[in-house]
């Protein structure tokens, strides 16, 4: 009987040398391919001595370890349905999501086992581990308990892999639902198009409880038989340090600006690496091109999403095509992408609209929203992004913004992205984030929040004279606050909510 079952495809991806290094963790200890096959094996067993119904949903609410990424593998390989929450969540925001997942099963650290463990039981959910990142807790003492072989349970391709709660920027948070087909067919994908080698070594600085690291970068490397050099939090030096004995690291933007500030960062510590990937957030081209210039690396940038995995990239092979700063190149291979305008016409080259994609990587809906999931769907399959972008003539995309993020100001429309091109050109000016404020006689006016360089002194008069020359009058801010730092998440994303939040009254009364 056939088993799409992606932890058994993922295994097969393991060298015949089981006893080889498959992950260096940064507290020195060592796992090989043998040991990933039989810790999974045993967490697996005792997933199923408890006897869970099928599709039953492991939630997951711990720090970053090789362990959670084996409790993720166990969980695939049992057959069950696996929930990764940021570490970073609090009681309001677990609470939501175990009444809306209803898990079977919620592991957590032990610090926060009081109050969560209270939290489930609750709710009704019947198992509460815990796991700790020096490899300790009651899921690993209970699992020590079980065998080391295991079956992988036989599933389908449509059948459910892994819900991923979305930010919730505007409403609910919502679990967009995974298939094990899903994520198989973007995983060989990526390792085609993005040509994984036998010798790929990987430096994994990122989170697990999101796509770009758990998918991305561990299915590749799993799949690929790659050795990875797991860093439990993202360290400058610590990623230079790792860079001779590497060939591959994906970054978010964030990550690759803070690595610029190290001395160390050359073109001599780069000469082994194959290949530097950034997505998750905007790259500025300037980091594009510093990088470039510091390294000798062209960065690739890549988009995707929760609901879809990676649906585009600059090429990797220099055969393909140039890597252009600020796009996120063309659809990969299955994926199609159209942008269309809001009555679902095709945009011509060159002209922006809504991004609309599907292929075997885009799930099947919203966990429990059907009235959701029927909204971000066209009638003829597409599923409605809800980013903004253009195509160029030879098919590569440059995102725009979110359409959430569109300004309309006395009826016209203002791209963010665009007005904050504009202003991180200019002077003294690191970065910005460019929001729309209700406004009495516009609707919504045009907001600037932008970060100085260091020593730079901003003024807003001059910042907004200077961008007059440069743009139309009705994309100006009417107001501009410099800041020291813009809020983000733990993916380097701007939290665009909280600032419209923090200036959703600023003009009432004018």
């Amino acid at each position: 009987m056939d088993n799409d079952n992606l932890f058994v495809a993922l295994r097969a991806g393991f060298p015949a040398a089981m006893e080889g290094v498959a992950i260096e963790a940064d507290n020195g200890l060592v796992y090989t391919w043998r040991d990933i096959e039989r810790a999974t094996a045993m967490i697996a067993n005792l997933l199923a001595s408890l006897e869970l119904p099928p599709g039953a949903r492991v939630a997951v609410h711990t720090d970053k370890s090789v362990e959670t990424l084996l409790l993720y593998l166990a969980t695939l390989r049992a057959g069950l349905v696996y929930l990764p929450l940021n570490n970073a969540y609090q009681q309001a925001e677990l609470e939501y999501f175990i009444d809306n997942a209803e898990p079977g099963v919620v592991v957590c650290s032990g610090r926060n086992f009081p109050w969560i463990s209270k939290l489930a039981f609750r709710r009704g959910v019947g198992h509460v581990f815990t796991l700790n990142d020096d490899r300790s807790g009651t899921l690993l003492d209970r699992a020590a308990q079980q065998g080391d072989r295991h079956e992988a349970a036989v599933v389908r391709a449509d059948q459910l892999a892994a819900i991923l709660y979305t930010s919730g920027t505007t409403g609910r948070s919502k679990g967009a639902m995974l298939s094990h087909g899903n994520l198989l067919s973007n995983a060989r994908t990526l390792q085609t198009y993005w040509d994984w080698r036998a010798d790929d070594v990987l430096i994994h600085a990122l989170p697990i409880f999101h796509v770009h690291g758990l998918f991305v970068a561990c299915h590749g490397a799993l799949l690929n038989g790659s050795r990875m050099l797991w860093l439990s939090r993202f360290e400058a030096r610590a990623v230079v340090e790792r860079l001779p004995r590497a060939t591959l690291f994906m970054g978010v933007p964030t990550l690759y600006v803070r690595l610029l500030q190290e001395a160390a960062l050359t073109r001599e510590a780069c000469a082994r690496m194959r290949l530097f990937i950034s997505g998750s957030a905007p790259l500025r081209l300037e980091t594009f091109h510093e990088w470039q210039a510091r390294t000798g690396h062209v960065l690739l940038e890549r988009y995707g999403m929760s609901e879809t995995v990676m649906l585009t990239s600059n090429p990797c092979r220099p055969e393909d095509g140039e890597r252009v700063g600020g796009t996120v190149g063309r659809p990969l291979p299955g994926v199609a992408l159209r942008v269309v305008d809001d009555g679902g016409v095709s945009q011509p080259a060159g002209e922006v609209g809504n991004i609309e994609v599907r292929g075997p990587n885009v799930f099947s809906g919203y966990w429990r929203m059907p009235e959701k999931t029927a909204e971000e769907f066209t009638a003829d399959g597409w599923f409605r992004t809800g980013d903004v972008g253009r195509l160029d003539e030879r098919g590569g995309l440059t995102i725009v913004g979110r359409s959430k993020d569109l300004i309309i100001s006395g009826g016209y429309n203002v791209y963010p992205a665009e007005v904050e091109g504009y202003l991180n050109e200019l002077p003294g000016v690191a970065e910005s984030a460019v929001i729309g404020a209700p406004h009495p006689d516009l609707g919504e006016a045009v907001v600037a929040v932008v970060v100085p360089r260091p020593a730079a002194e901003l003024d807003a008069g001059s910042l907004v004279a200077q961008l007059r020359t440069r743009i139309a009058g009705f994309k100006l801010p009417k107001r501009v606050f410099v800041v020291d730092e813009l809020p983000r998440n733990a993916m380097g994303k701007v939290q665009k909510n909280l600032l419209r939040q923090q200036h959703a009254r600023l003009f009432v009364g004018d």
